[in-house]
């Protein structure tokens, strides 16, 4: 995913189920020089979503004990 993420950022959003920054993010990656900005911000999210979901599992093993 972290592979798309680079170098198809917009669908990298859009398998995510994020519609509006999935076009928000074609628009910028349309520009080469909005290409690099627009992988980084994929990729960045796609990390934060990763550590969410760490934490929300954390969460929920803590609260069942």
């Amino acid at each position: 995913m972290t592979l798309i993420a680079i170098f198809f950022p917009s669908l990298s959003f859009l398998l995510r189920g994020k519609l509006l920054t999935a076009l928000l993010c074609l628009i910028l990656q349309i520009t080469l020089i909005g290409w690099i900005p627009a992988a980084i911000w994929a990729v960045v999210s796609l990390q934060n979503a990763r550590a969410d979901r760490r934490t929300g599992k954390m969460i929920r093993a803590m609260k069942a004990k």
